[in-house]
């Protein structure tokens, strides 16, 4: 375990403490994948509270993590996440670069801001919608006037009025068993041996938990995420082939 995972720890046993002994709603910084996976590995270290993850809107891939006592919360509608929603928006589309996440982040952390304190940003139409922590939207929507090389403005709106529809690709292909390899040779059109390299090496999540298992056996509407490569829906099989090779779907965030 190295010093870094060490802090990770240390910091959210103190929130669920500070959570259970008071008996009030606190919450972390963004956590990505692995920083969740983390903390699910840590449950039995916790006091006996309650938790729920959050990252804006219900497909994020980077989440808070809130601690409540509160008995009268009875689920994740009815808990404050401390979270803003920014569009960022050319300010003449027409003469717009073709703005990419990698962009929109990189104008975002030039602002000095740390990367714990982004969720996700989704890039829709040349514009971004960023969410990140309540207390340092006011200062983004002052400071960000430039991404790459186009003016924008950033500003906040309500959640009730963002409207997430993710572009999912179908993808199908058959396989001699359903092993996690197998799945993710037909999503991203590669081999089995290269994406065996990628779990082996912890870069494969399922659910939010790595698996570092290449013959794990995924569920029907399982969320796999694999880092550098993108994230899927596991749809399931259909059918069996006469050469008793199973049918497989996958649903492709594009």
């Amino acid at each position: 375990m190295d010093k870094e995972e060490q802090l990770l720890r240390r910091r959210l046993l103190d929130l669920a403490n500070t959570s259970y002994y008071k008996g009030i709603c606190v919450f972390s910084d963004f956590l990505n994948l692995n920083e969740q996976n983390i903390f699910l590995s840590m449950k039995s270290e916790l006091p006996a509270i309650q938790y729920n993850f959050f990252g804006g809107f219900p497909d994020a891939e980077r989440k808070m993590l809130c601690f409540y006592g509160n008995d009268r919360i009875t689920g994740q509608e009815e808990i404050p996440f401390p979270i803003t929603c920014i569009r960022i928006s050319p300010r003449n589309k027409r003469f717009s670069d073709s703005l990419t996440h990698r962009d929109f982040l990189g104008a975002i952390l030039s602002l000095g801001i740390d990367r714990s304190k982004l969720g996700d940003i989704l890039v829709k139409e040349k514009e971004g919608y960023l969410f990140c922590t309540s207390s340092i939207h006011a200062f983004i929507t002052e400071q960000l006037i430039k991404v790459k090389h186009t003016m924008v403005n950033a500003a906040v709106i309500e959640q009730e009025d963002f409207h997430y529809d993710p572009a999912l690709k179908e993808i199908t292909g058959t396989v001699s068993s359903v092993r996690l390899d197998s799945i993710l040779s037909v999503a991203f059109r590669s081999s089995r041996s290269s994406m065996a390299g990628l779990i082996q090496g912890g870069k494969v999540y399922v659910n939010s938990r790595e698996v570092v298992s290449n013959s794990y056996v995924l569920k029907d509407h399982d969320v796999v995420s694999v880092r550098g490569y993108g994230k899927f829906i596991y749809i399931g099989t259909s059918y069996q082939t006469k050469k008793g090779r199973y049918s497989v779907k996958v649903l492709l965030y594009t």
